[in-house]
């Protein structure tokens, strides 16, 4: 571009001219391959008469606009939309007095990347104005309100901040506002008292709130309406059903209440409706009968019962049909097949059951096929499918559904298509696979497929596959594979729980999700890796990989939130790289062989949530200065060998989010720390309304959609005398395990002020004194375990109180007196109490008979000394029941605590075996 003369730059493209003068006042450059950056002295600028320039759609090289462009101070039309410019939108456009037409829309390569920045608009004379993808990140200017001309805004994707000028909805001629994607800029709809031109108006993804004004229905003019995923509340007004020329109306993912007016049947010219997540009821459906025009149908996630409405059958223009996530039941009814029009058809996530029918190809015209997580059953001939040649996306993964992939020379899979084939009965990899080259998407996990991956697979849709999933198959290996995996474009790829061994593959430079965990894989990490530098997501554990990890993992990109290299046999010490621009929300290194100190750069990794260093050889003391991390909810150190005192903390806010703490089997020292608990702030707060997971929520851009995924944080930990392996962490659970060291004197009060705990175990220590009665403050106590200490006195009667406890281990203390009798203590077993020769109550042979009286203590047994030798080393094994010792059961599930609002163990799956 900076080549190019005037003389070139109007051969290129179309230009306009003035009669008179001769001076070219329009230049079209739309569409003509320009690339590169403009230069400040192009002769371009010397077209002072212009007064219409566009240059959309080319690619300037993410470089700058030109401030020069100031120089043209007679443009009328500017348009430089979808052309990669990038940086700071110069102070000089807004001074273009003359201009009425502003497009720098879509510079950007996502919405999620934006390019262009604006920072204090000033366009006082502007009829329309598109800033869509440009960076705002600022509160909209009350000037706007002022633009009595304007009659086009569109701002979606602009990071817009604050309180929106309601002004805005009272411009005289005001016919577009598009605000989509805006989630922090907030608004509500006044009362429309006033006659307006507003054709289009679009809120989707924003914080609108509210109820809709019955005035609504004033805007006459009103054709496209869509209020998607805000906080709109109350009843639907009537007053829609008055907006006669509405042709796309959407109203989804807000929480109305109520049923739809029934004057929706006035919506003549309606061709779109969007009702999901609205918790509709089949009563919409008489009204919806009226409506025949309508082609794009969505009813996501409605509640909607029974079998599918046959009143349906009537839809003969339907080209979207919606309705997955609903408890629709009943077969996939053939009268389905007569919607020939069809291109996308969703039933996913209901319990619809039967077989799919053969007629289904007789829609032509399905592009989108989605029978995801039903009931259906039988045989599926995928190539039967195939006869459906525009079809794009088929998802029939997680049914009862066995599909059959025999060749079939007639339907062959279309070029382009996406598969999502999990859970289908698969024994090997399809035939019909080999030489495809348009693939975009392939999931085959969950089935029965053996052996190796072949090495045609490798050939296969190099240039388009974008996401992959082989995991939980029955895979051993690969059959030569290339030193880097092949798809030059994936994005994910997932092959976790095989059976792969060998050495660890490569996936493409291009990846965002790699995920291998709980394989066979050997060796070291392959040096390629760090090519990865746009990796979100890297699951290596469950192997036995080995070597030092390589230090570009610490450093490895700002993009990296994931990293989990957890149950393998690296060694050395951990990297120390850790840096400031690190986005990490979990480290697994647990069970390894680790050892050296915790690198105090760690303390950089802000934004991080979860930290699993267990079961190593780290040598340190306790990294106090963790506690300056403001994210982090999960620590786990057990199984190492730190020591010394926990000592003041020197924060102010130390770990204030933490919520989970694992210092067992250690060799720390000291007293309990009483002021460290006074600072544990969120184990002081009882939250149980929200059903949560302890989660990453991540978020990929993939050609022209957002997939986001939801990555659960795991971790093992000793719960209820116990191992569990929790692979899901409920947000509520509360847990402090100091087991298995060296502390000693007595339990401090402060403990009794973190009321959330579920779970306190401090277990084979030197504690001794009582039980402070501030535990019977604990009222959300679940799990407590103060066996193989020194605690002498009685049992506090106050822990009667704690009405949820489950498990309770006080025994080989040094205990006396009566054991407390009423709510769970009725329930606990001998053996919670047994080794407290100065105990009595119904639970042991001893019976209480008046006044207790302390009793001589018995000479330790052998058992007795090998607990005591693990107190001072904490990682060797004893005998099964007592010390600290490797644990024989292990837990494996996710825990849904049944607590106040009776939920139950959900998923459990257990294998379990009391120590």
């Amino acid at each position: 571009m900076a080549a190019r003369n005037t003389k070139q730059l109007l051969l290129m493209g179309w230009r306009q001219c003035d009669h008179d003068s001769g001076h070219v006042i329009g230049l079209d450059l739309s569409t003509s391959c320009l690339y590169g950056s403009i230069n400040s002295s192009s002769s371009l600028f010397r077209l002072v008469h212009l007064r219409m320039l566009n240059l959309a759609n080319n690619h300037f090289n993410y470089s700058q606009i030109p401030s020069r462009i100031g120089n043209l101070s007679s443009l009328i039309y500017l348009n430089l939309s979808n052309s990669f410019f990038s940086g700071q939108i110069p102070f000089e456009i807004s001074q273009l007095s003359q201009l009425s037409s502003l497009d720098l829309s879509n510079n950007s390569y996502s919405p999620f990347k934006q390019l262009l920045e604006l920072k204090k608009p000033n366009f006082n004379s502007l009829v329309q104005l598109d800033l869509t993808m440009v960076i705002i990140s600022s509160p909209l200017p009350n000037v706007l309100a002022n633009m009595s001309s304007l009659t086009f805004l569109s701002l979606p994707f602009c990071g817009l901040l604050g309180n929106f000028p309601t002004g805005i909805f009272q411009l005289p001629n005001l016919q577009l506002l598009k605000l989509s994607y805006n989630p922090d800029l907030i608004g509500y709809l006044p009362n429309f008292y006033w006659s307006s031109p507003l054709k289009y108006f679009s809120v989707l993804n924003t914080g609108f709130f509210g109820e809709i004004p019955t005035s609504i229905g004033n805007l006459e003019s009103l054709e496209y309406l869509n209020l998607r995923d805000c906080n709109f509340s109350g009843l639907i007004p009537p007053s829609l059903g008055n907006l006669s020329k509405l042709t796309i109306l959407d109203l989804s993912d807000n929480p109305f209440r109520g049923q739809l007016p029934s004057s929706f049947a006035n919506l003549n010219h309606l061709t779109t409706l969007g009702l999901s997540f609205i918790n509709l009821s089949s009563e919409t459906f008489p009204w919806l009968n009226k409506n025949l025009k309508i082609t794009h149908l969505y009813l996501r996630s409605n509640n909607l019962r029974g079998e599918i409405p046959p009143s349906l059958s009537n839809w003969t223009q339907l080209s979207i049909l919606e309705l997955s996530s609903n408890q629709l039941t009943g077969s996939i009814p053939l009268w389905l097949m007569n919607l020939t029009k069809l291109t996308q058809l969703s039933l996913a996530s209901n319990n619809l059951q039967g077989p799919i029918p053969n007629s289904i190809s007789a829609l032509k015209n399905l592009e989108f096929l989605d029978l995801y997580s039903n009931n259906l059953s039988g045989t599926v001939e995928i190539n039967t499918l195939f006869m459906l040649k525009n079809l794009t996306v088929l998802r029939l993964s997680f049914n009862k559904l066995s599909a059959s992939t025999k060749t079939n020379s007639s339907a062959s899979p279309p070029k382009s298509i996406s598969l999502w084939l999990a859970s289908c009965n698969l024994g090997q990899f399809p035939k019909f696979l080999q030489g495809l080259d348009g693939l975009m998407y392939l999931d085959l996990a969950f089935n029965n497929i053996h052996g190796q991956i072949p090495q045609w697979f490798w050939k296969i849709s190099t240039q388009t596959l974008l996401y992959l999933d082989l995991s939980h198959n029955f895979l051993t290996g690969f059959d030569q594979p290339p030193s880097v995996l092949p798809w030059s474009s994936l994005l994910a790829l997932n092959m976790s729980s095989n059976r792969l061994s060998g050495s660890l593959p490569v996936p493409p430079f291009s990846t965002l999700l790699y995920t291998i965990s709980d394989n066979s894989l050997s060796g070291e990490i392959p040096s390629l890796i760090c090519n990865l530098s746009l990796l979100q997501v890297l699951d290596l554990s469950g192997n036995n990989l080995g070597g030092m990890i390589p230090r570009c993992l610490s450093n490895f990109s700002s993009s990296l939130s994931i990293l989990k290299l957890g149950r393998n046999n690296f060694h050395g010490t951990i990297p120390q790289t850790w840096t400031s621009t690190s986005k990490l929300r979990m480290i697994d290194l647990g069970q390894n062989k680790l050892h050296g100190q915790v690198p105090r750069s760690m303390a950089r990794c802000a934004l991080l949530e979860s930290l699993d260093l267990g079961n190593n050889q780290i040598v340190d003391a306790f990294p106090s200065w963790l506690g300056a991390l403001p994210e982090l909810k999960i620590l786990i150190l057990r199984s190492n060998r730190f020591y010394g005192e926990i000592r003041s903390p020197k924060f102010n806010f130390t770990f204030p989010k933490l919520r989970i703490i694992d210092m067992s089997f250690n060799g720390f020292t000291g007293s309990l720390p009483s002021e460290f608990f006074q600072r544990l702030n969120a184990m002081k707060t009882i939250e149980t309304e929200r059903l949560l997971y302890m989660e990453a929520q991540m978020s990929y851009y993939i050609r022209g959609f957002e997939y986001m995924d939801n990555f659960e944080y795991s971790m093992t930990m000793t719960n209820k005398g116990l191992r569990t392996q929790y692979t899901k962490i409920i947000e509520f659970f509360i847990a402090i395990d100091l087991s298995c060291n060296r502390f000693e004197g007595e339990i401090p009060d402060s403990l009794g002020t973190l009321k959330a705990l579920h779970m306190l175990n401090l277990s084979n220590n030197i504690l001794n004194g009582h039980i402070p009665l501030s535990i019977g403050n604990l009222t959300e106590l679940e799990s407590l375990d103060l066996s193989q200490n020194k605690l002498s006195g009685e049992i506090p009667q106050q822990l009667v109180q704690l009405t949820f406890l489950e498990f309770l281990n006080v025994s080989y203390n040094n205990f006396t007196g009566f054991i407390p009798q009423g709510n769970q203590f009725d329930t606990f077993p001998r053996s919670s109490f047994e080794g407290n020769p100065g105990l009595c109550g119904n639970q042991l042979s001893r019976k209480c008979k008046g006044p207790t009286t302390s009793l001589p203590l018995p000479a330790p047994s052998n058992d007795d000394q090998n607990s005591a030798s693990l107190i001072e080393f904490g990682w060797k094994t004893v005998v099964m029941g007592y010390g600290c010792g490797t644990l024989i059961g292990v837990v494996i599930g996710h825990i849904v605590y049944t607590k106040k609002h009776d939920w139950f163990v959900k998923n459990f799956g257990m294998r379990q075996q009391r120590r």
